[in-house]
């Protein structure tokens, strides 16, 4: 039961490329009178997806409400960036009816929950609720994360998991520590196959939360908003992967900014950076670029081999594109058939 007279703070966490920021956007654009303040982490160092949130211009919440922490992710670095972030909206004038915190991709959301108990924000704030959006065609093929079935019968066979995939354990401690779970990109799939990642996602986890379906991220906001989980008081019965960790980083992974030029069109763009998944394993690729002859700067959103793209009218300083792979990333080499 949420308590009264604290502002209610929805964590949206998911792993790259899930929908967070499109999840976000439709809230601001439905907001039912609610004043939201945003705090928006990436683990780039440009914040692609601040630009896309400053630039819907809604009155729900203005750009000066809205906060972001590029170049890491805010679950490592509490006490340096999260607290002071959130102090400075509680400064704000006119104080706000909701804050939503989108997290990077590889961020895990239990550190920020706990963080909730500390006493500078414990008694002004609660989190309303922790939402997992899940890529629902990329759990479906595996592209980041191990066989759901396999890791479940190795728990009941050894009672332990073998952690030598990093993508797979930050995706599963994201959905151990959800409220409410929404499976995004489902007008993707057939039903048999969403009800194919819904019972893999089911037999990981086990606290009866809600598992919803969602396209481009459209759910409402009455009911993203409206959890009343209190999740500061339940934090113990989020079990992740990493209880026994004194610190957690993502050494794992690492992310660098390429500085693009302008491109003839945007299907050669979109070639390029399926080669560089494909012969780099880049995991995302994003950013504006300047397409020849177009007015507008091109949003481009890669998942692994899966991308897409549109223009925007609004948002976004054109040339610099965000790449995000495991750690050893071969720059020179992803430069190159980025160029052409």
């Amino acid at each position: 039961m949420q308590v009264k007279n604290k502002i209610p703070t929805t964590i949206v966490t998911g792993f790259l490329g899930a929908g967070k920021t499109s999840l976000i956007k439709n809230v601001m654009e439905n907001a039912g009178g609610r004043r939201i303040a945003l705090l928006i982490n990436e683990f780039g160092d440009v914040g692609v997806d601040g630009a896309i949130l400053k630039a819907c211009g809604n009155e729900s919440c203005p750009e000066s409400a809205i906060i972001e922490l590029p170049n890491g992710c805010i679950c490592c670095t509490v006490a340096d960036d999260f607290l002071p972030a959130m102090e400075k909206i509680l400064k704000m004038e006119n104080g706000f009816d909701h804050i939503i915190i989108e997290t990077s991709g590889l961020a895990l959301p239990k550190p920020l929950v706990k963080a909730f108990d500390w006493p500078e924000i414990r008694s002004r704030l609660t989190v309303d609720g922790v939402v997992v959006v899940v890529d629902t065609p990329a759990v479906l093929a595996g592209d980041f994360a191990e066989d759901l079935e396999a890791i479940a019968k190795q728990k009941e066979q050894i009672g332990a998991l073998d952690h030598d995939n990093p993508l797979a354990e930050v995706y599963e401690d994201q959905l151990l520590c959800a409220d409410m779970i929404i499976l995004n990109k489902t007008d993707q799939l057939q039903e048999s196959e969403i009800e194919e990642v819904r019972a893999g996602i089911e037999s990981e986890i086990n606290r009866g939360i809600p598992i919803i379906t969602a396209a481009y991220g459209k759910v409402s906001s009455d009911i993203l908003l409206g959890i009343k989980a209190a999740a500061e008081s339940d934090v113990n019965n989020r079990i992740s992967h990493h209880e026994n960790e004194a610190e957690h980083d993502h050494d794992d992974f690492e992310s660098f900014v390429i500085d693009f030029p302008e491109v003839s069109d945007t299907g050669i763009l979109h070639s390029r950076i399926v080669s560089v998944a494909e012969q780099c394993g880049a995991l995302r690729v994003k950013g504006f670029v300047k397409i020849k002859n177009k007015p507008l700067n091109y949003l481009v959103q890669a998942v692994g081999r899966r991308v897409s793209g549109h223009f925007e009218p609004k948002a976004g300083t054109h040339g610099n594109l965000v790449v995000i792979g495991k750690k050893g990333l071969d720059k020179q080499a992803i430069k190159k058939i980025l160029a052409g």
